[in-house]
């Protein structure tokens, strides 16, 4: 049995001498080739996914024999972070590094040349574009988030005693096919405005001319373009609510509906005593998720009014400060400020998954 044991030993390291150093020669090799890029378009796509997947099995398996080096305590409290190790360092880089970089070009002058204290920050509470930067947002998380959420559940309601349920689902479940920016162009055509007397190519505007009234300009006029542009939003993010409360409602206990209409309850009553609560947590996810992305909006309002017009949110400004500016200071302290209004909402709901045992 030892001799067995020795023999299986001596192979497992003669495989992990041999196989480690190839690994380490095909991914190194495989990158440097790449960089170079001595290839056509097709051929260096082709080799980039054989090579990719390859490496990505390779370095798990030469991970893997080297831990198994180890005494087998020890294998089984190192194993786990050998699959796990790589994607957190692969977060870290993508996620922590840059973070940490913002943070610290937040504190920099335009040009990162020379500290600037609290210059960035005093800037973004104090600019007046910056407050109706901040006023947007609050608009976009409260109405788009509300909205979208209503008319999910709503939906999901009425789909589930329709005869059409199916159909009703999908035509609503459709805009989410839909990047942003498409949505934008798709609804730049709805609210287009022409002079009065002229020909109305604005389906709204034709709607109102037809009906006798005047066309107006409805991405032009402040305050209220901004709920023109929530109004895209929650027709974005009404099917994703659809799709996960439908779900959630399905779980719901007929026995216990139909025994409290047997008491004499009201179907009004048996929704908020019964269904709401019991579809509580999942309310709860569509809503923080819905938020979040109301928080980071940013294709809608650039491709319909690019921040024009009292329109500016958060995101938008960003952008403009980062890219168009080219002031890296205040762009970084903009999405840092949109980092610490996102992580809240972040651990609200992994403390509410946790309480659910998700994790």
């Amino acid at each position: 049995m030892q001799i067995q044991r020795d023999r299986e030993r001596k192979e497992l390291v003669v495989r992990t001498v041999v196989f480690t150093p190839f690994s380490i020669i095909v991914m190194v090799g495989g990158f440097l080739l790449l960089r170079n890029n001595p290839m056509s378009q097709i051929l260096t796509t082709l080799f980039a996914i054989v090579w990719g997947t390859f490496s990505v099995l390779a370095l798990f398996y030469s991970m893997n024999l080297i831990v198994q080096l180890f005494p087998t305590r020890k294998y089984n409290k190192i194993i786990p972070f050998v699959f796990v190790g790589p994607a957190i360092l692969i977060i870290g880089w993508y996620l922590l590094i840059p973070t940490v970089r913002s943070l610290v070009l937040s504190f920099m002058n335009r040009n990162s040349t020379a500290f600037a204290g609290l210059e960035n920050y005093k800037y973004i509470f104090t600019d007046s574009t910056m407050r109706t930067a901040f006023g947007n947002t609050v608009l976009w998380l409260l109405f788009g988030t509300a909205f979208a959420v209503f008319f999910g559940l709503l939906t999901a309601l009425m789909a589930e005693r329709s005869a059409i349920e199916k159909l009703g689902k999908t035509l609503v479940f459709l805009p989410m096919g839909i990047s942003m920016v498409g949505a934008g162009v798709i609804w730049k055509f709805m609210y287009a405005y022409k002079p009065v007397g002229a020909n109305q190519t604005g389906l709204l505007n034709a709607l109102v001319v037809a009906f006798g009234g005047e066309p107006k300009s409805w991405l032009g006029t402040a305050p209220m373009n901004n709920f023109f542009l929530i109004i895209i939003f929650v027709w974005l993010q009404t099917g994703f609510s659809l799709v996960v409360l439908a779900a959630a409602l399905k779980g719901v206990s007929e026995e216990i509906k139909e025994a409290a209409r047997i008491d004499g309850a009201k179907e009004f009553t048996v929704l908020m005593k019964i269904v709401l609560p019991s579809i509580y947590g999942s309310i709860v996810t569509v809503s923080t998720t819905i938020m979040l992305a109301a928080l980071k909006s940013f294709d809608i309002v650039y491709s319909m009014t690019n921040g024009l017009y009292g329109t500016e949110v958060l995101a938008s400004q960003q952008y403009k400060q980062m890219f168009k500016f080219l002031d890296y200071g205040r762009g970084s302290a903009i999405a840092i400020i949109i980092l610490l209004a996102v992580s809240p909402v972040i651990y609200y709901n992994l403390k509410e998954f946790n309480k659910r045992e998700v994790f």
